[in-house]
């Protein structure tokens, strides 16, 4: 019986991938290989979202777009009043927020040495890069409804908005440029109240900032109030509660003790709303709550009402 001729096996497959089989050719997916015009796309780059683009509303929790908060005037949609820095009051006191900023006199910053957990001037270090600001009193010079005023707002933002040898240098330096520019002074307060890495010469500043009030009343000069969240302590105790008219943000605690220790100290309960500002309207000690986007209007109302009595008395 004659052999058959039979076929060689086939080939195996080359174990070399694509690209060692043939050198000269970049390497390719599977993907190019069945389409060969289709090109890997890169992945699109996740766009930078900053971190506070949304804020958590204190009252309700409820998220907060930033752009909807500002063009509200920090005012969230359950009427809850945020804490400004000074640029924003200034920006939205002002008309068209033009105003010129007004340098107050350098203090020594540790007149005692004073040291805790962290050294004194370690704090104000941080306190500085962390708000722009050199103390907690900030000074601009402007227009308020067409009426001219220096305004004095104190930044809680810088160690509490405590009252310090700087911050009540800084009093006195605004009572006297309203002196200067014969206008009026508003202050917009928010303290945790005195400074206690500076002792008592941060209670002297209480002394300091009553007499540089009487020197603008002397003048006839209108010294108007801007209670906000919070005002407490040595503050509310002295220049925040002289004012010629008193005007609060709604919801602002106002006090001298906070309710958490009188509670504790007369073992009682105290009323709902106890030391707000609706509240200190209803006993009297404040004239009146006003919403922050009323306020330059009531401001401006108030300073003429005032300025032209006093000059229809200068003119008898």
């Amino acid at each position: 019986m004659a052999a058959r001729d039979v076929p060689p096996p086939p080939e195996a497959p080359d174990p070399q991938p694509f690209s060692d089989r043939h050198p000269g050719r970049p390497k390719s997916s599977w993907l190019s290989r069945l389409r060969p015009g289709l090109k890997k796309q890169a992945a699109p780059r996740a766009q930078e979202t900053p971190d506070n683009l949304w804020l958590k509303d204190p009252e309700t929790g409820e998220m907060l777009y930033r752009p909807d908060l500002e063009a509200a005037l920090w005012v969230t949609p359950s009427g809850h009043h945020l804490r400004l820095s000074p640029a924003q009051r200034f920006a939205f006191t002002f008309d068209d927020g033009v105003h010129e900023r007004v340098k107050a006199p350098s203090t020594r910053d540790d007149p005692l040495g004073f040291r805790d957990q962290k050294p004194y001037p370690d704090r104000l270090a941080a306190a500085r890069a962390a708000t722009g600001e050199v103390d907690a009193m900030s000074i601009a010079f402007g227009r308020i409804k067409g009426r001219p005023a220096v305004v004095l707002v104190q930044n809680f933002g810088f160690l509490g908005g405590s009252l310090g040898q700087a911050a009540g240098q800084g009093f006195i330096a605004a009572a006297r440029e309203a002196i200067r520019r014969d206008c009026p002074l508003v202050v917009f307060t928010a303290s945790g109240g005195a400074r206690m890495q500076e002792g008592t010469l941060s209670l002297m500043q209480m002394a300091r900032a009553t007499l540089a009030i009487q020197e603008l009343k002397a003048r006839g000069l209108p010294y108007l109030v801007v209670l906000t969240d919070p005002t407490t302590g040595g503050v509310t105790a002295s220049y925040a509660m002289l004012g010629d008219v008193q005007f609060a943000e709604p919801g602002a605690l106002i006090a001298f003790t906070g309710p958490r220790v009188i509670e504790q100290t007369i073992r009682e309960t105290l009323p709902p709303g106890f030391q707000r500002a609706e509240y200190l309207e209803d006993k009297g000690v404040i004239d009146q709550v006003a919403p922050r986007s009323r306020l330059p209007a009531l401001l401006g109302a108030v300073i003429g009402i005032l300025m032209d009595g006093r000059a229809r008395r200068s003119a008898a």
